[in-house]
């Protein structure tokens, strides 16, 4: 599939997102990087091995055993990526339901 804008595969991103259990694992999966991403920087380097372990192993896991699809970073890895930290920051703001809202989608 090809995106003419961030916004056009930000609207994909969501759609593939659909059910609330799958944001909540992708929240897990990044807050659980990030925060081996801090310990790794702080204390040891060697933790840096869990930081795509944890990130992408949570999402991967939602999106084949709870949203039943394929996660969108097999095709294009860095928007994904992109948008996966804009959908944690709207987790932690409150403000997904309002974004789902936005893109046209009543949350479940």
């Amino acid at each position: 599939m090809k995106f003419r804008s961030l916004e056009e595969f930000w609207a994909f991103y969501m759609s593939q997102h659909s059910k609330p259990s799958t944001r909540r694992w992708h929240f897990a999966g990044t807050l659980a990087s990030l925060s081996f991403l801090l310990y790794s920087l702080l204390f040891d380097w060697r933790f840096l091995v869990c930081v795509p372990l944890s990130g992408y192993g949570l999402a991967w896991y939602s999106h084949f055993f709870v949203e039943g699809n394929i996660p969108a970073t097999f095709g294009h890895p860095f928007w994904s990526l992109f948008c996966d930290y804009k959908m944690f920051a709207l987790m932690l703001s409150g403000n997904m339901d309002r974004e789902i809202k936005r893109l046209g989608k009543r949350p479940i």
